[in-house]
């Protein structure tokens, strides 16, 4: 006798990520850490561009700007790593009904946080905190990969709904 259990019950079939889904998907995971080394980095005391002034006023560094700069940081590589569930083969922890349309939110929802990050980018105030030019070009390399993410994100997405949308047809 065979009991099918959910250990036992075959997935459903449905054409693995390409290559370069991938690849874009892990790219993401990696465009998030220049930033968050950055923020752990001015957690920890180490010199980023702020004076010590400003790192008490604006961000209340040392105090609880400690743990909001450092969460920010682990949130958002939490976050970047959610394109490898839709590139994975082995988990699927939500149902393509839940997860595709949660992915296409995600991106539109990126395309709006880059925008807005450039406009915040270049106000007066955000660049009168940093204290050299040498610092705040180190802090735009250290920035600079998430805006790649939105568009990354969207490639992802885009593969993930393709892929289970030939599934559902066939």
């Amino acid at each position: 006798m065979y009991v099918m259990t959910t250990a036992t019950t075959p997935l459903l079939a449905c054409a693995p990520a390409p290559l370069w889904a991938r690849r874009a998907a892990h790219a993401i995971a990696w465009c998030a850490v220049p930033s968050g080394l950055w923020r752990i980095a001015m957690a920890s005391g180490v010199y980023v561009g702020y004076s010590d002034q400003v790192l008490r006023d604006v961000f209340d560094i040392p105090g609880w700007g400690i743990a909001y700069v450092v969460g920010l940081s682990v949130l958002t590589e939490l976050a970047a790593l959610f394109p490898l569930l839709l590139v994975s083969d082995r988990c699927r922890p939500l149902h393509t009904r839940v997860l595709a349309p949660l992915a296409w939110t995600a991106s539109g929802v990126l395309v709006l946080v880059a925008l807005w990050q450039l406009v915040v980018a270049f106000t007066v105030e955000s660049q009168t905190y940093m204290s050299s030019d040498t610092a705040q070009t180190v802090w735009g390399f250290a920035f600079a990969p998430l805006f790649a993410i939105p568009a990354l994100m969207t490639a992802v997405t885009w593969s993930y709904a393709n892929r289970h949308r030939t599934r559902g047809q066939a």
